[in-house]
């Protein structure tokens, strides 16, 4: 398929007619009594029962807009129309699910997506127009695997209104997850809200999730809770495990029937949102302990996603930290970092996740004074591993001589275990022997001490000369080790 068009022939082009044919009937026979609003849903609604897709955007965008590999989880084609160009996204399949009926399908979403642009825009209505920050803002980076399952189970999880419990260390991202849900969900159109719940103060819970009538106390104005700001859309609920016992009630009971009522009001409003939670803290623990309800519990964890730290997935650190030296490019801003600094990187452990990753490459490209990000604009938490090397740089010692007293170091950390030194260096104990071994070679120690005098030391004091001769300050020379 090239430009929309099909090249190929065969039986699968009248298979890939028919379902596309198909397609544009079902979407023609839903229009109704002619709701323009209805128009964009309806077709939405249509493509995502064709294609088996979570979800389905179609936004305008720059006749010369790169769009495509922004986000590898995602399928963009584009598609031109009376002088406008747009972009049809939606979830990329496996490649053994791409074949030719699949991309005549595509083809024809994006042609019928065309006419509801047209539609639109004839009566007033304005398409979105897709920009790079709005695409790449919102989304989880990253290629490993463990990301790549996570993607998996939002496409899942996408596809249905049911709650959605999301665990995870503070700062992996739990929020971009919920996001991206909401994003990939039949409710995309509708708001998408975010409740801090650790930030809400016991005496105002009640007005913010459910609302004030106005004029219930002196100066108060009404205003909707975040329960119904949420309506149509998803209610995230960040933090929920430190809500006190009594808000967890209070919370439990809205959720179990979907209604709010306002502090001050009389009347009881139904409300349709998907609720998601997240928790950096086991809930499941948490109940044992009595600190959570077990039935608000039960209520949250419908479905459960974990989201793995970023020591877990080691292989996104690089591109995460290239994304945000990216982001931060400027005139006199560094675009690149050191060898030294990247294995900084890769070899902390990141008790902050991505969200200390993000703060740490900020800080370098305000310190850095060059092009390069060096080891020594990181903050001391990453290279202070790095300075037992400084004194063998600065020192001129030999590649043998500073892995010898690494090894002893190592080796004194373990406890003078060589078995547990060899796992934690990740060498043989053949080697890890070599090393404790190694001394100066004593034919170049030699030259550099005086000659020894008439009358010397007989062949029985040979071992005490020697080490008094070592004792003496000497330079370093280079020694043979036994290979692996």
């Amino acid at each position: 398929m090239q430009d929309g068009v099909l090249r190929e022939s065969g039986p699968a082009v009248g298979v890939a007619r028919d379902r596309g044919a198909a397609m544009l009937v079902a979407f023609v026979e839903g229009l109704g009594a002619g709701d323009v609003r209805a128009t964009r849903a309806r077709f939405e609604q249509v493509v995502r029962d064709h294609l088996g897709v979570a979800f389905v955007r179609f936004r305008e965008c720059g006749s010369n807009a790169v769009i495509s590999d922004i986000d590898p989880a995602l399928a963009v084609t584009k598609v031109s129309s009376g002088g406008r160009t747009f972009a049809l996204e939606l979830p990329r399949p496996t490649r053994a699910a791409q074949d030719q009926t699949w991309h005549a399908l595509v083809s024809t979403a994006g042609q019928i997506g065309a006419i509801v642009a047209e539609i639109e825009r004839t009566a007033g209505y304005r398409v979105a127009v897709a920009t790079l920050a709005d695409r790449d803002g919102n989304r989880l980076h990253g290629s490993s695997p463990q990301v790549q399952a996570v993607r998996q189970q939002i496409d899942r999880i996408a596809r249905t209104d049911f709650t959605v419990l999301i665990e995870g260390e503070s700062g992996v991202g739990k929020e971009l997850v919920a996001r991206q849900i909401h994003q990939w969900s039949r409710r995309n159109r509708g708001p998408f809200v975010a409740v801090n719940c650790a930030a809400i103060v016991e005496s105002l819970l009640e007005a913010e999730l459910f609302g004030i009538e106005d004029r219930t106390a002196t100066g108060v104005r009404g205003r909707r809770g975040k329960l119904e700001q949420a309506n149509g859309g998803s209610l995230f609920l960040d933090e929920v495990a430190d809500l006190s016992l009594a808000a967890q009630a209070k919370l439990l009971r809205a959720l179990q029937e979907f209604s709010v009522e306002r502090v001050g009001g009389h009347q009881t409003k139904k409300v349709d949102i998907r609720i998601m939670a997240a928790t950096n803290r086991s809930l499941s623990a948490l109940v044992t302990k009595g600190q959570f309800r077990g039935d608000l519990y039960y209520r949250l964890n419908a479905l459960e996603l974990k989201v793995p730290p970023l020591r877990a997935r080691r292989e996104d650190i690089l591109d995460l930290a290239q994304g945000c030296l990216e982001r931060h490019a400027g005139p006199g801003r560094p675009c690149r970092m050191s060898a030294a600094a990247l294995e900084a990187l890769l070899t902390y452990e990141w008790p902050g996740n991505v969200r200390e990753l993000e703060r740490v490459i900020e800080r370098a490209i305000t310190l850095a004074e060059g092009d390069e990000i060096q080891l020594n604009d990181l903050p001391p938490a990453l290279n202070e591993r790095y300075s037992i090397v400084q004194p063998a740089t600065e020192g001129g010692e030999s590649m043998r001589a500073w892995g010898s007293r690494y090894a002893r170091l190592v080796l004194e950390r373990c406890d003078n275990n060589k078995r547990k030194a060899c796992r934690v260096l990740d060498i043989s104990y053949h080697t890890l022997q070599a090393y404790l071994r190694y001394t100066p070679h004593l034919r170049g120690a030699q030259k550099a001490l005086p000659a020894p005098e008439a009358g010397a030391a007989a062949a029985g004091d040979e071992e005490p000369a020697i080490q008094a001769r070592l004792a003496a300050p000497v330079p370093l020379v280079e020694a043979t080790l036994v290979p692996e």
